[in-house]
C-alpha cells in the first residue's frame, strides 16, 4: 500500500488542526471520563460537546450545532458543508458510560476521536480544497452499550446519503507490544451479530413450607432454562455466544415465586447465523416453561448486526497511518480476537453505509468492561493515542471527498459486501 498524492496533501494540515486544538481536545475528554452517564442519559457530555462547538463557531462560523438530534434527547449534530453537492462524510461519536464501572469501554476516547477527526477534516479541507463541495457531519450517537443509538438513528434518517461513516474504538495493548497503535481489518467475524431479550416466566404464588404443591415455580422455568441453554453450548460454534443473568427470581424463600425474570445475549459471526441460533435458544425458554407449567413471556431488544467493513477504507487508513510513523497493522486476527464476541450498533449501520470501525491499543491491565480499562481509558496517553488514530481517519475522510476514484472504490466494495 503507497500513500497516495490525496493523502499526502492533507497529512500536514490534519496534524496541524490537532495540534492547535489539543487543549480544547484534552478538555473534553476528561469531562466525559470524569462523568460517567448510561446509555440515553448522557446529557452532560451531550451539552458539553455542544458547548466546545459553540465556542469554536467563533473562529468557524460554518460549524451548525443541532441538539437533540433525530429525535433522541442526548444525540447531537455538527454538521459542516462547504459549496453544493459533493459527498458527504460522518464520524461517529459515543460517549456512553457502563453501569458501576464507568467509561470501562473507552467512549470517552471514541467521542474524543472522532470531535478532532471532524476538527481536523474541516480545516484541512479549508485550506487544501477550497473549490470542491462536501459535507462533514459529527454525529453523536448516545447508548451504544445495548441501547442501540445508532439503529434508532440509523431509522430516523440520520445516515441517509452517506458516502462514509468512521469511527476507532480502544482494546488493551498487545502484551510485549507497545509500539503496535492501530489495526483495521477486513476479516469477518470481528464483532458479532446480537440478539438481546428479556424473558419472563410467570407461575402461580404458594406458601413453599405449608402448600408447596399449589404453586407453579416460575424459578424453577428459570433453571430449566438455563441448564438447557448451558446444555445448547455443546453444540454452537465456537464464535458463537449466548450468556445471561437472573434478573428477579423471586422475593421470599417461603412464597413460591409466581414470577422471575432473565436477560440474554445471544451472538453469532453473521445475521444469518444468528437468526438460527436465536431460534434454538427459544426452544430452551419454551420447552422450561413447558416442563413447570409456566407462561413465558419475551421482550426483545434492539439487535445489533455484524460488522461490514470496507477494504479501499481500511487500506488507505493503514497506508495513512505509517506515513505518520504509527505502527498500525492491516488484518491482525490474533490482536482483533480480544474483542472478538464483542457486538456494536456500528454494525447497523456498516450494512446501510460504507463503514469503518478500527481499533487502537492503550496501556491497561485490564480487558474491556473492567475497573482496570476504566483507569486506562483515562490516561494522557490514550488521548494521544485516540488523536494519532483521529489524524489517520481525518485523511481518509478528505480522501473520500476530493478523491473522486477512490470514493468510487469506496462504493463499490460496500455495494460488493452488502450483496454477499
Amino acid at each position: 500500500m503507497h500513500l497516495q498524492a490525496t493523502q499526502q496533501r492533507f497529512i500536514t494540515s490534519v496534524e496541524d488542526a490537532l495540534r492547535k486544538h489539543d487543549p480544547e481536545l484534552q478538555d473534553i475528554n476528561k469531562k466525559i471520563w470524569a462523568t460517567p452517564e448510561l446509555g440515553y442519559a448522557e446529557h452532560q457530555a451531550h451539552d458539553n460537546i455542544c458547548a466546545l462547538f459553540d465556542a469554536l463557531q467563533s473562529t468557524n462560523p460554518s460549524y451548525h450545532i443541532q441538539r437533540s438530534a433525530y429525535g433522541l434527547p442526548t444525540a447531537f449534530e455538527i454538521t459542516y458543508t462547504h459549496g453544493t453537492g459533493g459527498r458527504s462524510v460522518v464520524f461517529n461519536a459515543e460517549y456512553d458510560a457502563l453501569p458501576g464501572i464507568g467509561h470501562a469501554c473507552g467512549h470517552n476516547l471514541i467521542a474524543t476521536s472522532s470531535i478532532a477527526a471532524f476538527i481536523a477534516t474541516c480545516e484541512a479541507l479549508q485550506s487544501q480544497s477550497p473549490d470542491h463541495g462536501y459535507t462533514v457531519r459529527l454525529l453523536g450517537t448516545p447508548a451504544e452499550e445495548s441501547g442501540g443509538g445508532k439503529v434508532r438513528l440509523l431509522e430516523n434518517g440520520a445516515y441517509k446519503d452517506v458516502d462514509a461513516c468512521l469511527m476507532v474504538h480502544p482494546i488493551p495493548m498487545a502484551p510485549g507490544h507497545p509500539e503496535l497503535l492501530s489495526m483495521a481489518t477486513v476479516l469477518p467475524g470481528g464483532f458479532l451479530a446480537n440478539d438481546k431479550v428479556t424473558v419472563t416466566f410467570t407461575g402461580k404464588p404458594a406458601h413453599a413450607a405449608a402448600a408447596p404443591w399449589e404453586g407453579v415455580n416460575a424459578l424453577d422455568a428459570v433453571v430449566a432454562a438455563y441448564v438447557n441453554i448451558s446444555l445448547l453450548r455443546q453444540q454452537i460454534l465456537p464464535t458463537q455466544r449466548i450468556h445471561g443473568v437472573i434478573v428477579n427470581g423471586g422475593d421470599r424463600p417461603n412464597v413460591i415465586p409466581m414470577s422471575a425474570t432473565v436477560d440474554y445475549y445471544i451472538r453469532s459471526p453473521t445475521k444469518k447465523s444468528l437468526k438460527s441460533l436465536t431460534e434454538k435458544v427459544v426452544k430452551c425458554f419454551e420447552a422450561a416453561a413447558t416442563a413447570t407449567g409456566c407462561g413465558v413471556q419475551f421482550t426483545w431488544g434492539i439487535s445489533y448486526d455484524d460488522l461490514k467493513t470496507n477494504t479501499p477504507i481500511c487500506e488507505s487508513y493503514v497506508s495513512v497511518m505509517h506515513a505518520m510513523g504509527h505502527h498500525t497493522l492491516l488484518n491482525n486476527a490474533g490482536q482483533a480476537s480480544k474483542l472478538t464476541g464483542a457486538s456494536t450498533d456500528m454494525g447497523n449501520v456498516s450494512y446501510a453505509v460504507p463503514g469503518f470501525h478500527g481499533l487502537f491499543t492503550i496501556a491497561t491491565e485490564g480487558v474491556n468492561h473492567t475497573p482496570l480499562f476504566t483507569n486506562g481509558a483515562g490516561s494522557p496517553e490514550a488521548h494521544q493515542r485516540s488523536l494519532a488514530c483521529a489524524a489517520g481517519m481525518a485523511v481518509v475522510a478528505c480522501q473520500v471527498l476530493v478523491d473522486e476514484e477512490f470514493a468510487q472504490r469506496v462504493k463499490a466494495d460496500f455495494e460488493t459486501e452488502t450483496d454477499e
